[in-house]
């Protein structure tokens, strides 16, 4: 009976996954493009470009974070059939939006010049580095508005509006690409010579592409939870109001924490692998691209299980919490055991469609290839942090994260490179090092029961 309680949930899981799969794959795809556009004009120029990524996954992993604390909230709250409370938390969300979006268009604006310094980026790419990173963050406060109210959509069960915008964003993003990065060139078509026009601006013309992009999809994204029929902000106190923020914070800010600790491990990761030089940079860089497509699987089931957990959680209803475990777990595995092997067996020529560097193409496969081998591993952690931030139990993941970065990736990868002197193959031992470590850890949280220690928040 209880195996088929399981299937029954398969379904639900699936109609709130494929959407988000579907979104982080056409996101996934962009940044191929992107990888491939840009790496015609050159290995510096791919160098330059990834140089600041992990910035970026720092900037954008604290604003997911304050996301997390409305979807724990949000989720919960229409489990427990309290829709005015979900509204409420939607206009807080709106609040948090404007002032966080505002913040950090500030900071990374006028932090621009000295990101790519601190980075470690070599100093012939560093102006160009820096002129990227500036461009890209121009347009901060639609970036917000688009992954927080994105999380608010999906907390209230709707997958599939985030994924439109996001494949608008995309759409825009692949088409003044092909505009702005490249000069006015002679293009052959069904072999007829067409004249195509072109900015030239190269990488800051892959910047000002995706910063265009990321404008229509925060526009797209607050037109819609304004018009939504369950948690639009409209008529909404936009005032801070301490008793849904409270608890909201004690979700988001472990979250937070942990996050801004690892982002802030990928900066030193990448600033460690740029020390090594530029062919480590590109290797890794483009290596980064390829494999975060195979992670797909996992975030999409991370979405589910988030929502699926609150809306079981603010009911009460332990027993519907249990099966979307059993049910979700060994589906992820399966997911990820697929997506790794194909990463596997397909990693050079991955490696190609990005850079024609023969010594970036067999560095880059070499880790993929080694990466490869621990992608079920890294799917369990996932799924189980998602339930646990659905029911608002954020502490663990946070100590687990931030031990694993910290005290493998960052020390192993400090010792090795720093210390001894390898290189980038060294560094991607340690990544997967961490990745093992988080699997024991969340594995061992799962078996013991103590993943549902989360209070409900009073909704």
């Amino acid at each position: 009976m209880k195996r088929r309680a399981n299937y029954e949930m398969l379904p639900v899981i699936l109609a709130l996954a494929w959407p988000t799969m579907l979104e982080q794959l056409m996101q996934t795809a962009v940044q191929y493009i992107d990888t491939a556009m840009v790496g015609t004009l050159g290995t510096q120029a791919t160098a330059a470009v990834g140089a600041t990524s992990t910035v970026n996954w720092l900037i954008g992993s604290t604003i997911s974070a304050i996301g997390v604390g409305f979807l724990a909230y949000i989720s919960q709250a229409i489990g427990a059939g309290k829709l005015q409370e979900a509204r409420k938390a939607s206009g807080q969300a709106a609040a948090a939006v404007l002032v966080t979006g505002l913040f950090f268009t500030l900071v990374t604006t006028g932090l621009s010049g000295r990101v790519p310094v601190w980075m470690q980026v070599d100093e012939g790419i560093r102006e160009a580095a820096s002129r990227y990173f500036l461009i890209l963050y121009l347009p901060m406060l639609f970036r917000t508005a688009n992954i927080i109210f994105g999380t608010v959509l999906r907390a209230a069960g709707d997958t599939r509006t985030p994924m439109y915008a996001g494949l608008g964003v995309n759409l825009i993003n692949i088409i003044l690409n092909f505009f702005l990065i490249y000069p006015t060139r002679p293009v052959s078509v069904c072999g007829i010579s067409l004249t195509v026009w072109g900015a030239g601006w190269g990488i800051e013309g892959a910047a000002a592409a995706s910063a265009a992009a990321y404008t229509f999809g925060g526009i797209v994204i607050t037109c819609v939870l304004w018009r939504h029929k369950t948690v639009s902000p409209a008529g909404q106190n936009l005032r801070p109001d301490p008793k849904i923020l409270k608890p909201c914070l004690r979700v988001a800010f472990p979250n937070m924490l942990q996050r801004f600790a690892t982002s802030l491990g990928y900066v030193f990761f990448a600033s460690m692998i740029n020390s090594v030089g530029e062919i480590a940079t590109a290797a890794h860089t483009i290596a980064n691209t390829v494999e975060s497509a195979f992670y797909i699987p996992g975030w999409g089931m991370q979405t589910a299980a988030a929502t699926l957990a609150g809306n079981a959680w603010g009911a009460g209803d332990e027993k519907k919490l249990n099966g979307l475990a059993r049910a979700i777990l060994p589906l992820e595995v399966g997911l990820m055991v697929v997506s790794g092997g194909l990463l596997f067996l397909f990693a050079p020529a991955l490696m190609h469609l990005f850079s024609k560097d023969p010594e970036v193409i067999t560095l880059g496969s070499a880790v993929l290839r080694m990466v490869a081998i621990s992608e079920p591993f890294y799917g369990v952690p996932i799924v189980i942090e998602g339930i646990m931030q659905g029911i608002g139990n954020t502490v663990p993941p946070f100590v687990y994260n931030v031990l694993g970065m910290w005290g493998v990736r960052i020390v192993g990868t400090f010792i090795c490179t720093q210390l001894l002197g390898y290189g980038l193959i060294s560094a991607w031992a340690c990544m997967i090092g961490h990745n093992l470590l988080l699997f024991v850890l969340f594995a061992r949280q799962y078996l013991s029961g103590k993943w549902k220690t989360g209070k409900r928040r009073g909704i």
